[in-house]
């Protein structure tokens, strides 16, 4: 696997650990329907959050939450529909985005961005 891909499996697997920390019950990890992937879906306070995971080894080219792209955003709205519709979910959704920067190999920062956008 590409070393890039590590980073982003990482990332993710540091995302799941720090939500739960805080409360947060982990529903889904890389959940997907047709092309569209959600990192992680959980669920906390009555909501289901739907959760991009991007993460970057430095910010040389931008914050890691700054490549979360209209596209993206569509393509996470396209994939929480389909899950509120296969699970019946009734109640409130928000869409999030956490955000790694990683300063060494051990060292990283997390930046999680509540209500990251809302669908259109």
């Amino acid at each position: 696997m590409a070393s890039h891909n590590d980073l982003g499996r990482r990332g993710e697997e540091i995302a799941k650990d720090y939500l739960e920390n805080i409360g947060y019950r982990i529903l889904n990890l890389n959940w997907a329907y047709g092309r569209a992937e959600v990192d992680v879906i959980a669920h906390h306070n009555g909501a289901i959050i739907f959760v991009e995971v991007k993460t970057r080894s430095s910010t040389d080219y931008g914050e890691p939450e700054d490549f979360v792209n209209i596209k993206k955003e569509r393509q996470l709205e396209y994939a929480a529909e389909a899950y509120i519709e296969m699970s019946g979910h009734q109640g409130e959704i928000r869409y999030d985005i956490i955000a790694i920067v990683f300063e060494n190999k051990h060292l990283y920062k997390i930046n999680h961005i509540e209500d990251a956008f809302w669908p259109s």
